[in-house]
């Protein structure tokens, strides 16, 4: 599989931007649009996979609010969604410094394969595996600096479940800055050749 191609890079900003897009509607609202949830989530239990769209369950529609927002980012001179665009920004600033701490993949990765075990017995979504991924977090991007500051309603952010959603939202969205990465994204690309990414998003949204 050729896995660098502009398509591969635009789903993965895809997953980068709905992650954001997750992180702001649970920060704010204390909801979500539980198949975005559900795709981001599932991402980061996606190890092996044979395509970057089954990461995010083979199926474009899977990925409709990261396009839209990506679409949003994208259109005119002024950013759409500030916080998002910050969020994204940082994961994609974490994933970079992740991949220099190997006792963190490593954490990462132990992490990873018990939530794996936890969904044979709970649902993605469940308590127990949302706070295992929201460990995850904790104990690893959430150390590096600059740490993500979340903006939001005070009363969703201290609320135990929502934290433990956002963490593993913005978790998801490091796992999609890796990919992106190995799909050959570069931030020089993405600012060179914005208007073809433009184009390859208003693409992927025909085809959903």
């Amino acid at each position: 599989m050729e896995l660098n191609t502009l398509t591969h890079q635009v789903i993965a900003l895809a997953g980068i931007a709905q992650a954001a897009a997750l992180v702001q509607q649970l920060a704010t609202t204390g909801k979500t649009d539980e198949q975005a949830l559900e795709t981001t989530l599932g991402s980061l239990l996606k190890t092996d996979s044979d395509s970057v769209l089954e990461i995010y369950g083979n199926d474009l529609a899977n990925l409709r609010l990261g396009l839209n927002q990506l679409k949003a980012q994208l259109t005119g001179y002024e950013i759409a969604y500030p916080d998002q665009a910050r969020y994204a920004a940082s994961m994609v600033f974490l994933e970079k410094q992740l991949s220099e701490q190997p006792a963190m993949l490593k954490t990462i990765s132990i992490g990873i394969e018990r939530a794996k075990a936890q969904t044979e017995h709970f649902h993605l979504l469940h308590e127990n595996v949302l706070a295992n991924l929201g460990d995850i977090y904790l104990q690893t991007a959430s150390k590096l600096q600059p740490r993500i500051m979340v903006n939001g309603v005070p009363d969703y952010l201290s609320r135990p479940d929502v934290a433990n959603k956002i963490r593993a939202c913005l978790l998801g969205g490091i796992r999609s800055a890796m990919l992106w990465k190995q799909c050959g994204g570069r931030r020089w690309k993405f600012l060179l050749f914005r208007k073809k990414t433009q184009i390859e998003v208003q693409r992927l949204l025909k085809l959903i």
